[in-house]
């Protein structure tokens, strides 16, 4: 890379890491009393996807160890917003879906979020992020691709 194109990089993932810290921190504090942005995260995952998974599934899809997502799950069971049951087939594996209350914690937290991400988007503009988002697509693929 030359310099420029060092700097270039440099600005774009200082400029991706303080929007990344921001976000998290703005969504964390509007999330609804006792749910964690990881808790969200994995409800809201599932709740898209609307069939079971593996914590190992989980654990890929997220980026993070399977002892943290084990932590999380744990922590969502606990609270009543996931089900986890033996795999019939293998029974070494487990898998979780959501359950009716993770499903209504999971809409009570976008119902908490939307108004932070509307401000957001509304102060932008739609057209510009929109334009964005295959940039940052791209960006993300290229990175995953790179383990």
């Amino acid at each position: 890379m030359t310099d420029r194109n060092d700097s270039l990089a440099i600005s774009l993932f200082s400029e991706i890491f303080m929007a990344d810290q921001l976000a998290r921190n703005r969504i964390s504090r509007a999330l609804p009393r006792g749910m964690e942005l990881s808790h969200f995260s994995v409800l809201n995952h599932l709740a898209r996807l609307n069939e079971e998974r593996t914590p190992a599934q989980l654990a890929a899809a997220f980026h993070v160890t399977r002892g943290a997502m084990t932590n999380t799950l744990n922590r969502l069971d606990w609270a009543g917003h996931v089900h986890i049951r033996p795999d019939w087939d293998d029974a070494r594996r487990k898998l979780v879906s959501i359950s009716p209350a993770g499903r209504s914690a999971c809409d009570a937290a976008i119902q908490a979020i939307a108004p932070v991400l509307a401000e957001a988007v509304a102060d932008i503009g739609e057209d510009r992020l929109r334009a964005a988002l295959p940039v940052l697509r791209l960006l993300r693929q290229k990175l995953e691709g790179g383990r």
